[in-house]
Parts: C-alpha cells; structure tokens; sequence
C-alpha cells in the first residue's frame, strides 16, 4: 500500500525557506522572470525548496484517505499513485538544480490553478490556505504582497 503519511514527516520549512519559494512562485507568475531568476540566483536551493513546497500541497490533496474512513476507491489509489509519480517526476527535475526552479514553479502553479482553485479563487489564496494549514509551516506568513 503506498505510504500516505508523506505530508506528515516532512520536517518544518523555515520561514525563510517559505519566503524564498513564494517570492519565486509569485514572480514566475506574474511573468518577471528576471526577477525570478534573480531570486533563484540568489537561493541556490530554490529548486529543492520548490519541491518542498509542491510536496506539501500535492501530498494532502492526492493520499489516501485516512484508514478510519470509508473504504478507498480504485479512483483513490490512482490519484494516490499519480500524486507520487507528479512529485517523483518533480524531486528528478529538481537535481538540474537552479535552472529547473522557474519550470519546477510554473508546474506547481499549475497543480494549484487546475486542481486546486475554483472559478472565483486567487492561486495566491490557495497556495497560502494550503501551507498555512500545514502544521509545519504555521504563522509563517509565506506570501508577501507586492514583491513582483
């Protein structure tokens, strides 16, 4: 069975971890991407920070429910399954290092408008309802408006 507890152990993000890849995530999707490239010059480890924050969004949003809840469904396991292949593909993508941060932010973007959002959502709501639901970055305040 795969493991659904992904979300759970991942350890806390500093805040300013946080900053650095919403920072990143905002300017790709605003379209300044000098200024994301600036910003990933600037944290090398942009890329893995990224996946960090992708893991904690897709993670939740694709497990398996929790044993005590009804049975899952074949439709459960194979989002289960294509939630873990999408985060595979992305901890790859990741070990191009700085370059892959711009590609490895608009797939996360992405994700969140696609699977996330609805017609009258903002992504930047959803990327921080998401994370600050997370017990690990709690009152980290991730989006600082304006930066782009």
């Amino acid at each position: 069975m795969p493991d659904t507890t992904v979300a759970e152990s991942l350890t806390p993000m500093t805040p300013h971890a946080v900053t650095a890849a919403f920072d990143h995530l905002r300017a790709v999707q605003a379209g300044a991407l000098e200024v994301a490239a600036a910003l990933a010059a600037a944290e090398p480890r942009t890329s893995a920070i990224l996946v960090d924050v992708a893991t904690r969004i897709v993670a939740p949003v694709t497990a398996l429910p929790d044993p005590d809840m009804d049975a899952a469904c074949a439709d459960a396991f194979a989002l289960d399954a294509l939630g873990g292949v999408f985060l595979s593909a992305l901890r790859t993508w990741e070990q191009a290092g700085p370059d892959a941060a711009e590609g490895i932010a608009r797939t996360v973007i992405r994700f969140t408008a696609d699977v996330l959002t609805e017609d009258h959502e903002d992504i930047d709501d959803i990327l921080r309802q998401a994370l600050d639901a997370h017990p690990t970055l709690a009152g980290a305040h991730p989006i600082r408006p304006g930066i782009v």
